[in-house]
Parts: structure tokens; C-alpha cells; sequence
């Protein structure tokens, strides 16, 4: 099948994506808030399952968009229905108590209702043996879905809430199994490319957001300058990787594993949001703020050293040597910063190892060329 290698990101994707910058500000409300200087386990908890509800129903739109929309009034449809339902989710988690999930539950199931049912018009318009399969699996874990999100919503009981969240992970993970039905069908990669940097921008922004109170005219100090260095060498590490070394005009490409490696980008960039929030609250405990700063980065740069699978040619091999000194410099750094109850000399021991690691992405870029 002779499949384009460009699609054009439609203004009403870009509506869509409005609901997830409000949902991620949400989301991520979730983990702002201490209980004895740490993050409870139920908020954290709550706030991972929401973030994949969310952003699974996302990927599956975008892949269903990348590989069958056409912006017709059925589609607008779909996602107007899909952003009303995203509102009110994104309003139903405001109590870290697992109690307070069924209304999202709810929600959730009928989110995932709606998105079953335009892959099952697809099963019946099209003709092609591919798409039938591609959409019977991924009618199968959209139903899988809906049916135990259900039950968690339904019976408010702690059977049917363990029932409900084992049902998102397991439909979460579900379709990287869809591989041989999907690569028949291959997804556009630049489309889904351009669709998922899109999200961590909007990631990004809400990282912004959780660093402004540093640039307040009362607070502003050396601190703030070195706080913005290090979301900025993040960042210019990520569009080092995805604009620059990423190879756009990829072909039969399932679209699986740049979906998932961006989960960890996704999880690492909002413990960066909330630790850089944390390293400077006397209320957090110290040692928890840190871990949470640099588990963050090492799930971000995880993140972004699976993505060289996807470079091109000449930028996609990765010497053990280079990951080896990554991880030395990334665990020298979280060993200085527990040693130092500075907040100077924590964010400029951190700025320092993010703007190394942005530089091993620039050094590869500019040696090749």
C-alpha cells in the first residue's frame, strides 16, 4: 500500500489539543500538593492513571485521525463529542481519594465508547482487508475499556475501582500487541511526529507556568536564571532530538514505540515540573524533592535515547561509552545535590548536568554534519 508521507495537522487537531493543555494543568495539580514533604501514594497513583486514561484516548484519536480522518463533518463531530466528555473528566478528579474516581470512571467509559464507535464505522465503509482488522482490534480494546471502566464507575466498591484501574493498564498496554494488524496499514510518521511534539510543547508550558513564581520581582535572584536554564536545556535537548536528528520521512512504521517512549517524556517532564517547585519549599521533604528531580530527568532522557531508534543514518547509533559517562554525570549530580541543602547550589549543579546532557545531542548533530 502506497501510503503519503505528509499530512497536514488540522486547525481542528489543534482545537483538540486545547482541552489536554488544561487537562495536564490538572493532571498535574494533583502531584503540587505535599502530605508530610512527599506526594501521597494514592495522588500519585491517581494521578498516573488519569494522565494514561487521558493520554491514551489521545494517542488513539491521533492514530485514528493519522490513518483514517479526512475532516469531515462526522469527524468534527467526533471530536467536539470527544472534547465535551474530555472537559468533564478533566473536572472529575479534583480529590486524591480513589472514593472520588467513579464519576471519572464514568466519563472515561464514555469516552472510550465514542472512540469505538468510529473505528467501528470504519469496519463497516471500508473495503480493505487491513483496516477491518486494524479496526476489530482496537474495537476489542476500546470495549475491553468502556465495559471495565463501567464497573468502576458503577459499584462504587473497592473490587470494581481494582477491576477498573488493572483495565486501563492492561488496555493502555494492549496496543503495542496490534502490531502485525497496524503495519499493514502503516500510520504517516511525520503526521504523528508533529502530533506528539505538539503535546510535549504543551507540556512544556505548564513546566513554565510551575517556574514562574521564581521571576516575581521580590524572588528574582541568580536562582530564577539558573532554574530557566535548566527547563531550557530540557527543551533544547527534546528539539535537538525530534526536530533536528529524528528522521521525518519514515515508511511502514507502526507509530508503537514513539508513541510509548513518549510516556516517559510525558511522566519525566511533570516530576521536573513539580520538583523544581518542591527544591525550594521548606515544607518538602528534602531528599523526596531531589529524587523526584532527578527520577524525572532519567525518565526524560530514557525517553529521548529510545527515540534514536528513529534518527536518520548517520545520528541513529549511540556509543555505550557516551550512555555510560550520561549516567555517571546524571548520578554525580543527584549524589552532590543530597549532600547540599543549598538551593544555589542545587539548581546549579542541575543546570550544569542538563546543559551536558543537551550537549551530547548537539555534539552528535554538529560532528555529522
Amino acid at each position: 500500500m502506497n501510503q503519503p508521507l505528509t499530512k497536514r495537522v488540522s486547525m481542528i487537531e489543534l482545537f483538540y489539543d486545547l482541552v489536554f493543555a488544561y487537562m495536564i494543568s490538572q493532571a498535574t495539580s494533583l502531584i503540587h500538593h505535599l502530605d508530610h514533604g512527599t506526594i501521597s501514594p494514592s495522588s500519585f497513583i491517581i494521578f498516573t492513571i488519569v494522565v494514561i486514561v487521558f493520554i491514551n484516548s489521545w494517542m488513539i484519536q491521533s492514530v485514528f485521525t493519522n490513518r483514517y480522518g479526512q475532516s469531515s463533518w462526522t469527524d468534527i463531530t467526533f471530536y467536539f463529542v470527544d472534547m465535551m466528555i474530555l472537559l468533564y473528566m478533566t473536572n472529575s478528579f479534583g480529590e486524591t481519594s480513589f472514593e472520588n474516581m467513579t464519576t471519572f470512571f464514568l466519563a472515561a467509559s464514555l469516552l472510550s465508547f465514542i472512540l469505538l464507535l468510529q473505528y467501528l464505522i470504519v469496519y463497516f465503509k471500508t473495503e480493505k482487508e487491513a483496516d477491518k482488522q486494524i479496526a476489530l482490534a482496537f474495537i476489542g480494546i476500546l470495549l475491553f475499556r468502556t465495559i471495565v471502566l463501567l464497573i468502576g464507575g458503577l459499584s462504587n466498591t473497592n473490587a470494581a475501582r481494582i477491576i477498573a484501574l488493572l483495565g486501563i493498564i492492561i488496555s493502555w498496554l494492549m496496543p503495542s500487541l496490534t502490531g502485525k494488524y497496524t503495519k499493514k496499514h502503516p500510520i504517516i510518521f511525520s503526521h504523528l511526529l508533529e502530533r506528539l511534539t505538539l503535546l510535549i510543547i504543551i507540556t512544556f508550558g505548564e513546566t513554565i507556568i510551575g517556574i514562574a513564581d521564581y521571576f516575581n520581582p521580590t524572588d528574582f535572584s541568580v536562582v530564577s536564571i539558573l532554574i530557566f536554564i535548566i527547563v531550557a536545556a530540557i527543551f533544547f535537548a527534546y528539539i535537538a532530538e525530534f526536530d533536528h536528528l529524528i528522521e521525518e520521512k519514515r515508511t511502514g512504521e507502526t507509530g508503537n514505540l514513539l508513541i510509548y517512549l513518549h510516556y516517559f517524556i510525558l511522566f519525566g517532564l511533570s516530576l521536573i515540573t513539580v520538583s523544581l517547585k518542591f527544591i525550594s519549599e521548606k515544607d518538602a521533604n528534602y531528599f523526596f524533592a531531589i529524587s523526584c528531580l532527578y527520577g524525572g530527568l532519567l525518565l526524560f532522557y530514557i525517553g529521548l535515547t529510545i527515540a534514536i531508534h528513529y534518527n536518520k543514518p548517520q545520528f541513529n547509533q549511540i556509543k555505550p561509552i557516551r550512555l555510560i559517562t550520561w549516567l555517571i554525570i546524571l548520578f554525580a549530580g543527584y549524589i552532590i545535590c543530597l549532600t547540599s541543602k543549598n538551593l544555589l547550589t542545587v539548581t546549579s549543579i542541575t543546570s550544569i548536568v542538563s546543559i551536558i546532557t543537551a550537549g551530547f545531542k548537539v555534539r552528535l548533530l554538529y560532528r555529522n554534519r
